[in-house]
């Protein structure tokens, strides 16, 4: 087909050809070659920790968490509790907002490069989906205390008996709500940060307790380090015990591995 062509037709036609050619492998190139999204961040350098922020839960008030806090401010971290709006009764996606403005104000204060949080009950899954809408590039430890993140049996029977009396933020933890539903179909752990998550087989709030379970993340019971613990839901965040645990799992480097052997060391504190 070319034979017939000038030569300057032919150079002409071969170099569209050559075009069409790269043109193609570009977008080939695009589909095929794996990309990271804008969700799925390079993971954080674990040996830096930097502020933690902790966040309470569903009907709590910064003072729920504030033990917690002065146990980290006394081991040397930088340690402030989220007051998230309405007590965390209301939409927790708002909450999640409130927290990414405190993570944001966090890092230009003290110029660390990531921060750590911490989320007791409901804001566990407040630190969830902040995580997941970007936050997780912000982030070197995630650390749920005691959350319900499949939902709990309380937020079903308050919903199923007093609708008037579940708001929002009650009816967002009942078990397959939309907002844990979404949440959980894909990801629960996005890349980016360590996730940890810490809870008690005695809690009588997240019921059943095993709705804490996160997939992808490091599981530790409050029994499996002291077997013979009774702590409960309210008590998870000024229990000694509990309090060495998350300091310990904060601290620079992966996610200690603690067992019945630390239990004596962390009641002694």
């Amino acid at each position: 087909m070319l034979a017939g062509l000038s030569p300057a037709r032919r150079r002409l036609v071969l170099g569209l050809l050559a075009a069409l050619v790269v043109a193609v492998v570009a977008v080939v190139a695009a589909v095929l070659v794996p990309r990271l999204a804008a969700d799925d961040p390079a993971p954080v350098s674990q040996e830096a920790p930097g502020p933690v922020l902790l966040v309470p839960g569903y009907g709590g008030s910064t003072r729920s968490l504030q033990p917690l806090a002065d146990r980290l401010t006394a081991a040397g971290r930088d340690a402030r509790v989220v007051a998230v709006p309405g007590d965390g009764t209301g939409d927790l996606r708002a909450s999640a907002g409130v927290l990414a403005a405190a993570v944001d104000d966090a890092l230009a204060r003290t110029g660390a490069a990531s921060v750590d949080v911490v989320g007791y009950s409901a804001g566990g899954v407040i630190a969830r989906l902040w995580a997941a809408d970007g936050g997780a590039a912000q982030a070197r430890r995630i650390l749920t205390l005691g959350s319900p993140h499949h939902g709990t049996d309380l937020a079903d029977l308050a919903a199923g008996i007093a609708p008037g009396q579940c708001p929002v933020g009650c009816s967002q933890l009942t078990t397959h709500s939309e907002l844990l539903d979404r949440l959980n179909a894909g990801d629960e752990t996005p890349a980016g940060p360590t996730w940890v998550s810490l809870w008690s087989t005695a809690d009588q709030t997240v019921t059943p307790p095993d709705s804490a379970r996160l997939d992808g993340a490091v599981e530790l019971t409050v029994q499996s380090v002291c077997a013979d613990s009774r702590v409960t839901h309210g008590q998870l965040p000024s229990d000694p015990v509990v309090q060495g645990i998350v300091l310990a799992e904060l601290a620079a480097g992966p996610p200690a591995r603690l067992g019945p052997a630390d239990c004596t060391r962390l009641r002694e504190g």
